[in-house]
């Protein structure tokens, strides 16, 4: 397996994409404190935590020894606010080892560890501008502090010219040294934004941050660093603009990504698809200069220390083997029925699903997960050129299934009903597939919370999972009377409902139809999680979110440890 590492642990996916992308976004270094006392690590912040009661309290708040009780006065003294993701920032007491001290809002009540995520996440994109922070919120969840910290330092600034300030980057906060009077040190709740210092975007903050966090471990550590960098992957892809990221290009980097990490991968071009039958990837895909691409990205299973090896059940019995299917639209005008011109540009995120799928694939090999995982990922631009499939048309679906076409905005299913047939081929036990599919989902469920939708039992502990990681992962019903406006006169079903009731249960009843019998199947539809048009929050950035990663992988583990 290759690998690079920096401090000792592996984040190696932006050493790779770095050399097949135009930009990544800026990276945060995550090491464990090894023991060592805060004024040792060289750092210039020690970040702290408050509860709100009925007197401020400052908890993760050890490394402070006897200089905590100044510290919650200093804090009190400018007005400082225990308020979720509230930051408030002030010089160090002498004799602490830091320049400045941050304390983060908790709100009330026992944290839990999505609390501490979004806090140290919120922490991350106030800080900006330092280059090394020591997070004392390692002593109430370190795996929720380091992965909080990472995902909301996390800002991509694209094709700027070097330097250029980019007020979008994240919120910021006063620089150490500033009189605690002043109102720029108390942090604005970071979903304002905040507004950036003239420092937010130095060579500190671009790319050379570093987290120590107290009370981890080196476990901990490279843990953290895998997932933050599996969901900063998925990012960078779904940020890239479809003039530099289009199905030949993706496929290409999947490849090198998935290589470097020890995945066997396979790309079909548009030549071999069509000639193996892949009907709605060849028909998405042919109004546009730019073939499509299926791609094949197989983890064999390891020993759960990030090596290849045995497979076998904890208990002795059979692996569960699983299926991963994303979207991966890398431009969506609609084809012929075109959309709205008004936030198209937002259509470079089509393509979120398949992005995620191959972070979550690549994080499985990276960690060694014991349990074998095979991805299929279709890539098309569906654009309205000459040779573009049309309303009307009837096209065959890979695996024989024809399909009537009543809109082609329904884009989606189609090639992705084409990877569900391949996929089950292998005869998985689950399969998890995952897209950007129907605004439904967001008029259903918001821009924050996934709809989940499958076989009952798998589909609802699912959702569980995509709870307790923080992407908020919603059961979701595929009422039987609704798949009835799938059927059509001409072939064995068409591609949408005439109904405008129910898309989002609609599209899966759909997909439903090329899951094998057998197979325990969850979609999760992230049309609105996987991109968020709305302000940062937490550790959510604008833009490129990285849901569903973490659900997809919590559900990896959890079906290696049955």
């Amino acid at each position: 397996m290759t690998d690079s590492r920096t401090n000792g642990f592996a984040t190696p996916n932006s050493t790779v994409l770095g050399q097949l992308l135009p930009a990544t976004g800026n990276r945060v270094d995550v090491v464990a404190d090894g023991d060592a006392a805060v004024a040792d690590l060289g750092a210039d912040c020690l970040l702290v935590a408050l509860l709100d009661g009925d007197d401020l309290e400052l908890v993760a708040s050890s490394a402070l020894g006897d200089k905590a009780a100044e510290v919650l006065t200093l804090l009190e003294a400018v007005g400082a606010s225990a308020k979720l993701e509230t930051v408030t920032r002030i010089p160090a007491p002498e004799g602490t080892g830091v320049a400045t001290i941050a304390a983060v809002g908790l709100g009330d009540g026992d944290p839990d560890s999505e609390t501490i995520r979004r806090a140290s996440g919120a922490a991350a994109r106030a800080l900006g501008s330092v280059g090394h922070v020591v997070s004392a919120l390692g002593e109430l969840d370190a795996a929720a502090a380091a992965e909080g910290f990472g995902m909301g330092a996390y800002s991509y600034d694209g094709l700027k010219k070097k330097g250029a300030a980019d007020a979008g980057a994240g919120s910021s906060e006063s620089k150490a040294g500033a009189n605690p009077n002043d109102a720029d040190s108390n942090g604005a709740d970071s979903n304002d934004g905040g507004s950036n210092g003239t420092d937010s975007n130095g060579d500190e903050a671009n790319g050379a941050r570093t987290l120590t966090v107290l009370g981890a471990t080196e476990e901990d550590a490279a843990r953290a660093a895998a997932v933050i960098d599996a969901v900063a992957t998925a990012r960078d892809f779904v940020n890239t603009a479809s003039s530099h990221l289009y199905p030949e290009v993706f496929a290409d980097a999947a490849a090198k990504l998935g290589e470097s990490a020890g995945v066997e991968v396979e790309v079909l071009d548009d030549e071999a698809l069509a000639a193996d039958g892949f009907g709605g990837l060849t028909a998405v895909g042919g109004g546009s200069a730019r073939g499509p691409r299926l791609v094949r990205m197989t983890w064999a299973g390891g020993s759960g220390d990030g090596k290849a090896g045995n497979t076998a059940a904890a208990d002795g019995g059979a692996t569960p083997k699983v299926a991963l299917v994303g979207k991966g639209v890398t431009f969506d005008t609609g084809g012929i029925s075109l959309k709205p011109g008004a936030n198209m540009e937002n259509m470079i995120s089509d393509m979120g699903g398949a992005a995620a799928v191959i972070a979550t694939v690549v994080l499985a090999a990276r960690l060694g997960l014991p349990v074998p995982v095979t991805a299929t990922i279709p890539m098309a631009e569906n654009m309205p050129g000459g040779r573009a499939y049309r309303p009307g048309d009837v096209i065959t679906q890979y695996g024989g299934t024809t399909v009537e076409i009543l809109n082609t905005d329904a884009e989606g299913r189609l090639i992705l009903a084409d990877a569900l047939v391949r996929a089950c081929e292998d005869e998985p036990t689950h399969l998890i597939d995952t897209a950007t599919l129907t605004g439904a989902q967001l008029i259903a469920l918001g821009g924050r919370t996934p709809g989940v939708l499958g076989t009952d039992e798998f589909r609802d502990r699912v959702s569980e999972l995509s709870r307790e990681v923080g992407e908020g992962g919603w059961s979701m019903p595929i009422p039987e009377e609704l798949a009835e406006g799938l059927k059509s006169p001409v072939a064995d079903l068409r591609n949408v409902s005439n109904s405008r009731e129910g898309g989002m249960s609609v599209a899966a009843a759909y997909l439903r139809e090329f899951v094998g019998e057998d197979v325990e199947w969850v979609h999760i539809d992230v049309a609105g999680p996987a991109f968020n048009t709305n302000a940062p929050w937490g550790y959510t950035p604008k833009r490129a979110t990285g849901v569903p990663v973490r659900t997809m992988f919590a559900a990896l583990e959890d079906l290696a440890g049955e």
